[in-house]
């Protein structure tokens, strides 16, 4: 057992510490001062206290930092500087950006530092406990934290993989196009079948979606399919003068992940350059369309 403390009551160090909490860890206190992070305590951590950050730095042998990106350097110097980290303490924090030089003030006061970002979206409930279960958390530490680390993500459900310091923004890079960029594409796909006539565009998209997913994830580019990769400008010609039309709000991302496809379709050799350059030309002018 550990006596964990957690800096950022948010959406990932709740659930996180929940977790903890039910694999036997003790969560001695967690720092949170908005309305939304005390409501989530008292759902996920009924019973722990709260406490300033220096005050649950001080009392716990593992500290938690789950804070924004932006506000990480801060919170570890600050800490620092007030003498609540001390030598032989684990820090850890959850981003995905940072690696270890943001650790670098706990690291000189003699803790043990790691970052362990989880793959995962949180909605910060009970719900994102089983998604944590084969969840990828992307390492970065040194011995002896790293074997430190990799016991938590095991007593989470987890799965660690090791991302090298340099690599840490490109690792979360690809999470961050992947996920977040995807609830763009689906929200506004959804706004363009309302804009149809589409009593519920959810329903409509989800078998598609569903399927594409998986296939994407399973084939790659091979799971390719639609007007770009049959190299069928007309129809892509329709799509830019209905959507500059109806969701001209769309349509640049329409056109950017439109000569993205195009590209890899041709990369993938199924699509021939001559169809390509037709459809990069109609692209040009997309802009044109707008009212």
């Amino acid at each position: 057992m550990t006596r964990i403390g957690v800096v950022g009551a948010g959406r990932v160090g709740a659930v996180l510490a929940a977790a903890l909490r039910v694999r036997g860890h003790e969560i001695v206190a967690a720092a949170g001062e908005s309305t939304a992070s005390r409501d989530r305590m008292a759902a996920l951590l009924p019973g722990v206290p709260r406490r300033k950050p220096t005050a649950v730095a001080r009392a716990c042998d593992l500290l938690l930092l789950t804070v924004p990106d932006d506000m990480l350097g801060n919170v570890v110097t600050t800490l620092a500087d007030a003498g609540a980290l001390r030598p032989g303490q684990v820090v850890v924090h959850t981003s995905g950006r940072h690696g270890l030089a943001v650790l670098e003030p706990a690291r000189r006061v003699g803790a043990l530092v790691a970052a362990m970002h989880p793959a995962m979206t949180f909605t910060g409930t009970e719900v994102d406990l089983p998604r944590l279960a084969g969840c990828v958390f992307g390492l970065t530490a040194e011995r002896p934290a790293r074997e430190l680390a990799e016991s938590l993500v095991a007593d989470l459900g987890g799965v660690p993989m090791l991302v090298p310091e340099d690599k840490r923004a490109l690792y979360h890079a690809g999470l961050a196009h992947g996920a977040n960029h995807l609830v763009t594409l689906v929200a506004e796909a959804m706004e363009i079948l309302g804009a149809a006539g589409a009593d519920d565009p959810a329903a409509t998209l989800r078998p598609l979606l569903t399927a594409a997913l998986d296939n994407a994830l399973d084939s790659g580019d091979a799971a390719l399919t639609g007007p770009i990769v049959r190299g069928d400008v007309q129809t892509v010609a329709a799509h830019l003068e209905h959507l500059a039309t109806y969701a001209p709000a769309t349509l640049p991302s329409y056109v950017a992940l439109a000569r993205a496809t195009a590209d890899r379709a041709v990369v993938d050799g199924r699509l021939l350059p001559i169809r390509r350059a037709s459809l990069m030309a109609l692209l040009d002018r997309a802009e044109e369309l707008v009212p």
